[in-house]
């Protein structure tokens, strides 16, 4: 089971280790400001999926340093990606867009941003700044899909079909920014050979990068009701590692795999809570 990792990724790319930093900008998301729903994707935290990512009070210069003091120890070249992770960070004004990516673009110690968003949420304005963006330094793009399944994706309140994945993916493609696709494994009522479906189908759409994700149960969420009424039940450890080793026999060499696995905020998780012991997990996937 060989692939290729971000780490590996990184160092061929930028010629050592570099570092992700998550920011909050501070926007929303059109599934939780009445755009398209109030109450969000049913597994999404209050954080909006960004809850280690610094403050949203901070300016986008103040959050790099506050985030470069959190890894100091770990990192000392001092290259770092500017991650755009809280919410859906392309909903917004353009000059609001503008300002907070240059911010972070135009930092000496950024190497490249990574910014997360919505296949719904990539308009021309849009478009055009990510070709401005990706001409002064390189830009990842990560979309969170999820699931291919459209049962799945009306359970999760995803609020898009997939053709507005598939024709977010070409017009990102004319940009020349880097493609990322997140798959959540371990959705309810989806079988393993549903989530092999998912990455099968996004690894085939023209991406460059993948997040795994393994589904968390996190407090506050309509998905923890679910949970607790028994209407479904999460991967047991065992099944999860069968899973992600038949995911990365599916993915070709030339896909970057940035993530094989994910954890929620401890003081958050209801289950499973086998994956709160991240080293474990990890050890036991490079073991496999």
């Amino acid at each position: 089971m060989k692939y290729y990792s971000l780490n590996n990724y990184l160092r061929d790319t930028f010629g050592e280790k570099v570092y992700k930093l998550s920011l909050n900008a501070g926007f929303t998301c059109p599934n939780r400001d009445g755009t398209i729903d109030t109450r969000g994707c049913i597994f999404c935290s209050k954080g909006g999926s960004g809850d280690f990512a610094e403050s949203a009070s901070l300016s986008i210069t103040e959050q790099i340093e506050s985030g470069k003091k959190r890894v100091e120890r770990k990192i000392k070249n001092g290259k770092y990606i500017a991650y755009f992770q809280a919410f859906t960070n392309t909903y917004a004004p353009p000059d609001i867009l503008r300002e907070k990516f240059y911010e972070a673009i135009n930092h000496k110690d950024i190497v490249a941003i990574s910014i997360a968003t919505r296949p719904d949420c990539l308009g021309e304005d849009v478009l055009k700044l990510l070709v401005e963006l990706n001409s002064i330094k390189p830009v990842f793009v990560e979309l969170g899909l999820q699931t291919i399944h459209e049962e799945s994706a009306k359970y999760i309140r995803r609020g898009y079909n997939l053709d507005v994945y598939d024709k977010a993916v070409k017009d990102l493609k004319k940009t020349g920014v880097n493609i990322v696709v997140h798959i959540i494994l371990g959705l309810p009522n989806e079988t393993k050979a549903d989530m092999l479906e998912s990455v099968k189908y996004v690894c085939g759409s023209g991406i460059d990068g993948i997040k795994l994700q393994l589904l968390h149960v996190l407090k506050n969420t309509d998905l923890e009701k679910d949970y607790n009424a028994g209407k479904f039940k999460v991967l047991e450890f065992d099944e999860y590692l069968d899973i992600i080793k038949a995911c990365v026999d599916l993915i070709p060499q030339n896909i970057v795999i940035h993530r094989l696995t994910g954890d929620g905020a401890k003081k958050d998780l209801i289950a499973p809570l086998w994956s709160a012991d991240k080293k474990r997990v990890l050890n036991a996937i490079n073991k496999l």
